[in-house]
């Protein structure tokens, strides 16, 4: 049975650290992401630009099919572009962090921690030509396991992905536990994946009973034959979500920054890699959309609060 939710973040909010800004950030204009540096010796211009896009799916893939983009992000800036191909989504903020990485697709759930954290400042979300953006959370079985609503779950395993992941792990455990009444290690047995294709992979092959899942991961590996419609069975969908967040670092150079973002925003799709790979998302994936973190993370923000997630810094 499916279930599709109107609204997850209608929760009640338990008691959570402050989603606090690491010192070492100012956002005086209140935006809720770090301010460029006031003393023009505190920005960096690199000679080599380092992108990398979230770990949600196997990196190898994911550096053909950004190619192109890292050509067109060379000749906009001028500068030579190395695509890094990270592991998982700590070591992505981390390098930011650390000033090892300048550009980046953070993936929803860790949007907030990289821009409170690592001072990224997201500009870019990719969507329809209409406009039209997100992806939705859905919790997968497979036929055969026992398992036709949510609350079957009950004394089983769970697979989720990542702790900082959006649809992954924080949407459904909240989910999970305020509307349905399972507390994980009580009710259910959560194990973690790593990533989202490894998830889905698990689910069709039966290794894992159940799983939350970006439906943006799953259609694109439907696409590519990796796994079979008939293998995997959605029982949960819920309220759109905003999709991967593209941006820099806080301290690149002005004029730096903005060719970085010319790069995004003049991008042509037409019969790029991009646009073969993410097309294949429902609604398509056709150019990238100027988004501000403020207005289009509210939704991701609330989740997390409800989670009692804290962006304090370590």
């Amino acid at each position: 049975m499916l279930r599709t939710a109107a609204a997850i973040t209608a929760m009640v909010l338990l008691p959570f650290a402050a989603l606090a800004m690491d010192p070492r950030f100012k956002d005086a204009n209140g935006d809720l992401v770090a301010d460029a540096p006031t003393n023009p010796g505190d920005f960096i211009d690199p000679p080599v630009l380092v992108f990398s896009y979230t770990p949600v799916e196997d990196p190898a893939v994911y550096a053909k099919v950004w190619e192109g983009f890292v050509q067109h992000l060379a000749k906009t800036t001028g500068k030579r572009v190395q695509f890094f191909p990270v592991q998982s989504n700590a070591a992505q903020i981390e390098a930011m962090r650390a000033g090892r990485l300048h550009v980046a697709g953070f993936n929803t759930g860790s949007n907030p921690l990289a821009v409170n954290c690592a001072g990224f400042v997201p500009f870019a979300m990719m969507a329809s030509k209409d406009d039209r953006f997100g992806y939705e959370m859905e919790i997968i079985t497979h036929p055969g396991s026992g398992i036709q609503k949510v609350e079957d779950i009950r004394g089983r395993k769970m697979a989720f992905t990542a702790e900082t992941s959006n649809s992954g792990f924080k949407a459904p455990s909240a989910l999970l536990r305020d509307q349905f009444k399972m507390e994980a290690g009580k009710d259910y047995t959560p194990v973690f994946s790593g990533k989202h294709d490894n998830s889905i992979l698990g689910v069709a092959n039966k290794d894992y009973p159940a799983a939350a899942i970006a439906n943006s991961v799953k259609l694109r590996m439907l696409a590519r034959g990796v796994v079979k419609p008939e293998q995997t069975t959605v029982i949960y969908k819920s309220q759109t979500f905003p999709t991967t967040g593209y941006g820099h670092v806080y301290n690149l150079k002005p004029e730096l920054a903005a060719k970085v973002k010319e790069a995004f925003f003049s991008y042509d799709w037409t019969g790029s890699d991009l646009a073969r790979e993410f097309n294949k998302a429902e609604p398509p994936q056709e150019k990238f959309m100027p988004i501000t973190y403020q207005k289009y993370w509210q939704v991701v923000r609330d989740i997390d609060k409800a989670m009692g997630v804290s962006y304090a810094c370590k």
